[in-house]
């Protein structure tokens, strides 16, 4: 059987050396839903942004973990003009967040079922609460905080595997999380996997997401800089720095190379 991307080479294009899948959120929901509804196998969610413009250019094997995966949608809103300037056109920004929210009410439109990994469990509790509350639909079929040892990753992903679940959502940062849903994919037995990053903190309402106007702005960086300073300062610094000059790189390859004659 044929994996989506495979299938969907024509829509996937080289940005940056990183995957990028062209195509929008109302696509993906359709071909997400299929896959559930006829028990396909598994689908890994990636998402290119800065952070991973910036880990690709130093890492090859991250890169080639990228290029797996079924889905690479385009998360960071900075993304789109920098495409665009490479002419590359984006249908539309498809957040890590947002997105779960959509799965989310696929699931609970379709009664899915769900399993949620990461996160302290405080929070993971509370988050699951959430959900019940909002999505009443969605069968929550488990769920386990994210304080493992990465040798333990094999038996946790056959735990998943007895529930079956139709999505996955991990819940912790990069690049942990590219990393299970690549090794998760041939063991853990769910449809569709996603990593969410702190997404659970978001929805247990322990951080708060920038409003509106700053996410269509591209500014939602600098709202989460000034929640947290001293840890997404530097990072956002660093990896945004290197993602411009693999950048800057491309775009006078692109335009400023002489031609040989």
């Amino acid at each position: 059987m044929s994996t989506p991307a495979k299938e969907n080479e024509s829509r996937r294009v080289d940005f940056l050396g990183c995957p990028m899948d062209l195509l929008t959120s109302e696509t993906f929901l359709d071909e997400a839903k299929s896959a559930i509804e006829n028990k396909s196998e598994s689908r890994v969610v990636q998402f290119v942004n800065a952070n991973k413009v910036a880990k690709i250019s130093e890492d090859k094997e991250f890169g080639d973990l990228m290029w797996r995966a079924d889905y690479v949608l385009t998360d960071g809103l900075p993304m789109m003009p920098l495409a665009r300037m490479l002419h590359i056109d984006v249908p539309e920004r498809i957040d890590g967040i947002g997105l779960m929210g959509k799965l989310l009410q696929l699931a609970n439109e379709n009664s899915f079922s769900v399993y949620l990994l990461g996160a302290k469990q405080e929070v993971l509790e509370a988050c699951v609460e959430k959900i019940g509350k909002d999505f009443p639909g969605v069968k929550i079929v488990g769920y386990r905080n994210g304080y493992f040892k990465r040798e333990e990753a094999a038996s946790i992903a056959a735990d998943i595997a007895e529930l079956r679940p139709d999505m996955l959502f991990l819940g912790m940062g990069s690049p942990t999380k590219e990393e299970l849903a690549d090794e998760f994919k041939d063991s853990c037995g769910a449809t569709i996997i996603q990593g969410v990053g702190g997404s659970f903190d978001v929805m247990a309402g322990l951080v708060k997401r920038a409003p509106n106007w700053v996410q269509q702005i591209g500014f939602e960086w600098f709202y989460r800089v000034m929640q947290e300073p001293r840890r997404m300062f530097w990072r956002y610094a660093t990896t945004i720095s290197r993602c411009l000059a693999v950048f800057s790189r491309a775009f006078c390859s692109r335009h400023f190379t002489p031609v040989k004659r």
